[in-house]
């Protein structure tokens, strides 16, 4: 009996050792953290969508013209970039747990003034502030949950701040349906003031997560950083690596024991001093490559006109051949609606196929989308009876415009430029990235209706087309595969542009 026994234990254990192991799964408390750090994306998603409906209202209301809405619908891009500035300073500062109530605090303050503005100047003052909230919310969502999520499904979980972001967009445009038939003057006001419930909710819920253990390391809490660690990792294993890789990166030496009440002095380089000499008088080649390719990207996502498609929706379906104000905002919903549920499947996508080929593919479907609804919109345009093809066509290029850019361009931009800066410079590169990303927004939606009427709606987006065409050739030249990598590996990919034209794409 004893004999049968050891032979049917070697035979299991022989058996078990062809079995792939069995990955522990303890990423559920990393997954929560991420959920609620990246609410605070809901902000600029929900004022982005919002104000696309409530400006028919506004215009009516306060009898401003098509530059004060321009400039009214854009401007708070521009202001976020004061929050951005701030927000690296400040998240090295007092951490990136509360620049997120920061930030929450500085949307509801917005969102109270827009709701109760009585003439146009106070309205712009409240978007200042909602701006300043707005740009603290771009910076520090992705740079907490980067620096919180295992390597395993860092792009999963990084990019849900794209995913409230699109979240915020739907909830903004179903606002705009749910309160278009109250009164003219009340409508308006009320759809830009519940601005205040995420905001408010976005703020209590970060006080139970935890702070990021980049951070505790970079102040030298070891153990504080080595609990998070433990619960944010696919195993104890991992826990020590990131660990260990988090010290490197911070200047730690490796002679403290992490005990639990491990606090060490942190070397001044990770603390943030030095780091814009580094990025910009005198970056290393990997350093310059991460730069340009942190900014390009950036750049491109907002270069090609897609916040157009977003902010003016009600616009461009009315030159489609929309008339009735419910009509446009019933369409527009369905705009929000396509670019939610994309963004839901890319999440799935990101850590299976990888950053590259997702990104090549999204901008391929931008360039063919936005060629199509320029050649829609100009065949209409010059039509004195109504296309009903071209009107069908129009709408699908819209829609599809969206889902393209959902799956790649708008979640990869956040995933890729936040895990490729080093720790030492994260904090201020992610800021870099949304002062290029919030710049270029802005000139983007307080240009559209000046440039539409001075090249047609169709020519405008030919030229979007067109720049959407040079981002995808930067892409391809530029950017490298990220995905597996740990955040402190990922410098080794960077400077050898030489090897580029090499990179698997698949």
């Amino acid at each position: 009996m004893n004999m049968a026994s050891e032979q049917t234990a070697l035979i299991n254990n022989a058996v078990a050792d062809f079995d792939p192991p069995k990955k522990p799964k303890r990423i559920t408390y990393a997954l929560a953290c991420s959920i609620l750090a990246s609410m605070t994306s809901i902000l600029l998603g929900y004022d982005t969508g919002v104000m696309s409906g409530a400006v028919i209202y506004i215009r009516r209301d306060l009898h401003i013209s098509d530059v004060q809405v321009e400039i009214l619908i854009g401007i708070i891009n521009l202001y976020s970039l004061i929050g951005s500035f701030l927000a690296g300073r400040t998240s090295d500062w007092i951490g990136r747990r509360y620049t997120i109530v920061l930030a929450g605090a500085f949307f509801f303050a917005g969102a109270i003034l827009m709701g109760f503005s009585p003439n146009y100047t106070f309205l712009m003052f409240g978007r200042f502030i909602a701006g300043i909230g707005v740009g603290y919310a771009l910076m520090i969502a992705p740079v907490y949950t980067a620096e919180v999520s295992p390597a395993s499904c860092r792009g999963l979980l990084t990019s849900f701040p794209e995913v409230f972001i699109n979240t915020g967009i739907l909830l903004g445009y179903v606002s705009n349906l749910a309160f278009s038939k109250l009164p003219l003057r009340l409508g308006w006001r009320l759809m830009l003031g519940v601005g205040v419930v995420p905001s408010l909710l976005i703020s209590f819920g970060v006080l139970v997560m935890p702070e990021s253990p980049r951070w505790l390391v970079m102040r030298g809490r070891l153990g504080e950083a080595r609990r998070v660690l433990d619960k944010t990792s696919d195993s104890e294993e991992e826990a020590r690596l990131r660990l260990a890789d988090i010290k490197s990166a911070a200047g730690i030496p490796g002679i403290y024991d992490d005990d639990d009440n491990d606090v060490v002095q942190a070397s001044k380089q990770s603390t943030g001093k030095g780091v814009w000499k580094e990025m910009l008088i005198h970056p290393s080649p990997a350093v310059r490559h991460i730069v340009v390719a942190a900014l390009g990207i950036h750049f491109f996502q907002q270069a090609i006109g897609l916040d157009s498609v977003v902010l003016y929706s009600p616009t461009i379906f009315q030159k489609a051949g929309i008339a009735s104000d419910n009509q446009k905002l019933v369409a527009t919903v369905a705009v929000g609606f396509t670019k939610t549920i994309f963004i839901l499947v890319a999440t799935f996508f990101l850590d299976r196929v990888g950053r590259r080929p997702l990104l090549l593919t999204s901008f391929g479907g931008i360039i063919i989308s936005l060629l199509t609804l320029a050649t829609c919109l100009t065949i209409i345009g010059r039509s004195d009876t109504k296309v009903m093809w071209a009107v069908g066509l129009s709408i699908t290029a819209v829609l599809t415009s969206v889902a393209t850019f959902s799956i790649g361009a708008g979640p990869i931009t956040w995933v890729y430029s936040t895990e490729i800066l080093p720790l030492r410079l994260r904090a201020q590169g992610a800021a870099m990235g949304v002062v290029v990303n919030r710049i270029m927004s802005g000139v983007i939606s307080m240009t559209f209706l000046s440039l539409s009427k001075a090249m047609t709606i169709g020519g405008a987006f030919f030229l979007y087309a067109a720049v959407a065409v040079v981002g995808w050739i930067f892409f391809y030249t530029m950017l490298p595969e990220t995905q597996g990598k740990t955040l402190e590996e990922m410098e080794g990919s960077f400077g050898k542009c030489r090897e580029k034209s090499n990179t698997n794409v698949n």
